[in-house]
């Protein structure tokens, strides 16, 4: 099987265009790879085929953000951005797992967009939806309040009611800071809602966490 055959958004490339794509040999990225810091000029078009990659944004004081991941049939606007306008990199993007990608050399990602209508669809489609992401994304740390935030993530990302991320991990995912996150988590622990182990959150009364996230919603 080729790889294009594992990704159903190039099901409907061209014959020509899956062809050019399957001579291209997939790679194996383990968990915490970083794939490309900010500054960085952009060598082609990643697209994940199993995984997910975390893209961050680190502010003046070493704050980190988690702008967006990339999961298989998603894309990497940052990458977008660079191939078509010729920008560098602003974020880092790490390997959230062990990841299978493969890269599309610009030329081909180029020749690609020209050629094959149904790539230029895949490859704006997946901007507009990512875009649309970052919009949410702008919203959330705008206007609503850190409490929302953090119950969200808890339920959202949490696994068999335990969310296994530092207080450091939390914050840069909801856009806040460490000490911060630490504070609130605090308190959820002292109302009963939330037990914090090392490295580890669990999730003891979910229904007062939804409520928590839908106060704003």
């Amino acid at each position: 099987m080729t790889w294009t055959e594992t990704v159903p958004e190039t099901a409907a490339l061209s014959p020509h265009s899956r062809q050019a794509l399957d001579r291209l040999h997939p790679f194996d990225a383990p968990r915490g790879t970083v794939l490309f810091r900010p500054g960085d000029a952009v060598q082609g078009f990643v697209v994940v085929i199993a995984g997910r990659v975390e893209v961050f944004l680190t502010g003046p004081t070493g704050r980190d953000i988690l702008l967006y991941g990339v999961e298989p049939g998603q894309s990497c606007i940052q990458s977008t951005l660079g191939l078509l306008g010729g920008e560098e990199y602003s974020g880092e993007a790490v390997t959230r797992n062990d990841c299978r990608l493969v890269m599309i050399p610009r030329p081909l990602f180029l020749r690609l967009m020209e050629e094959d209508g149904a790539f230029r669809g895949f490859v704006f489609q997946a901007f507009a939806q990512r875009m649309q992401s970052m919009m949410h994304l702008l919203e959330k740390v705008a206007f609503q309040r850190v409490e929302c935030r953090l119950a969200r993530t808890l339920i959202d990302e949490s696994e068999a009611g335990v969310l296994r991320a530092t207080h450091a991990e939390i914050a840069t995912r909801i856009g806040s800071a460490r000490e911060v996150v630490s504070r609130r988590l605090d308190a959820l622990a002292r109302r009963g809602i939330v037990a914090l182990d090392r490295g580890a959150v669990r999730l003891l009364d979910a229904d007062t966490l939804r409520g928590i996230a839908e106060a704003e919603s």
